[in-house]
């Protein structure tokens, strides 16, 4: 196969590729809004914020007790994982020996690879009896964080390692040149010039905490209130739709698609912010 010919191959293989990607996005987001479509005309979005609980029985649904346990959990587990998986990787990176460092990059892989029924299994089992001691039954906004802050843990430090062995080994050599240590080379030298590759596995980790729902569901306490206290029971959007699912009908059911939608517009919003980070980065 002459190289002109293979490279239209390679063209034409991976721009279908894409093709098929950007369509399965656009089929998910269409199909949410065929099924979300009877809830949004018949209730109105004002009513999924105004409604006095979330009572399906009684046709009130009231998202903000579920958006704000989403919201609160996907936060604390990022301000836990962002900090400890970003010098996870300067440790991997500047500090570990090489073999050290090659076995501890292996073991954050595999714990990348657990299944997130084993999170939630482990948080369940080990991790409630200890927040017990803190109050109530255990199963609360805490513990759901700390186990969503464990599972996006690897993705951060991951991406975050790779972000930073990316960084031109000119640019280290010449600040080790001048005399700089490790911690002033990683922090002065690597860290900005990684910060956009850090940055996005920041973002991939929120998109995974924001749709995280089994292991979740195990620890959070499965109850639909407005969370305030740390230790309270608390219900995320993703775990309601994975409760409910199963026996909703009518608009019942159509709200619940409605939280899907919920869930697409915050990772629709992450998005969009990182675009608009990177644009203005390199205006």
């Amino acid at each position: 196969m002459s190289r002109p010919l293979a490279d239209r191959w390679l063209s034409f293989t991976t721009s279908a590729a894409a093709f098929v990607a950007g369509s399965v996005v656009l089929l998910v987001l269409t199909f949410l809004l065929q099924e979300a479509w009877p809830a949004l005309s018949r209730i109105g979005l004002t009513r999924f914020v105004t409604d006095d609980g979330w009572y399906p029985s009684s046709d009130r649904f009231n998202f903000l007790p579920m958006l704000t346990a989403t919201l609160l959990t996907t936060a604390g587990a990022v301000a836990i994982a962002a900090p400890l998986g970003i010098g996870s990787a300067i440790f991997s990176q500047f500090y570990a020996p090489a073999m050290l460092s090659a076995w501890y990059r292996r073991l954050v892989q595999l714990l990348a690879g657990i299944p997130s029924v084993v999170y939630g299994l482990w948080g369940l089992v080990v991790l409630v009896p200890i927040m017990a001691q803190l109050g109530g039954t255990g199963q609360g906004l805490l513990t759901a964080t700390t186990v969503l802050a464990l599972m996006i843990l690897p993705t951060v430090a991951l991406t975050a390692e790779v972000a930073l062995a990316a960084v031109p080994p000119e640019q280290l050599q010449g600040a080790a040149a001048l005399g700089l240590g490790r911690w002033a080379i990683a922090k002065g030298v690597a860290m900005p010039s990684a910060r956009r590759g850090i940055g996005a596995g920041v973002m991939l980790a929120t998109a995974r905490a924001l749709g995280e729902t089994m292991a979740v569901l195990m620890v959070a306490g499965n109850v639909v209130a407005m969370p305030t206290s740390l230790t309270g029971p608390v219900r995320t959007l993703t775990a309601n739709i994975a409760s409910e699912m199963a026996y909703a009908s009518a608009d019942h059911r159509s709200v619940l698609f409605v939280s899907g939608l919920l869930l697409m517009a915050a990772v629709g919003v992450i998005v969009l912010g990182v675009e608009w980070l990177r644009r203005r980065h390199d205006a």
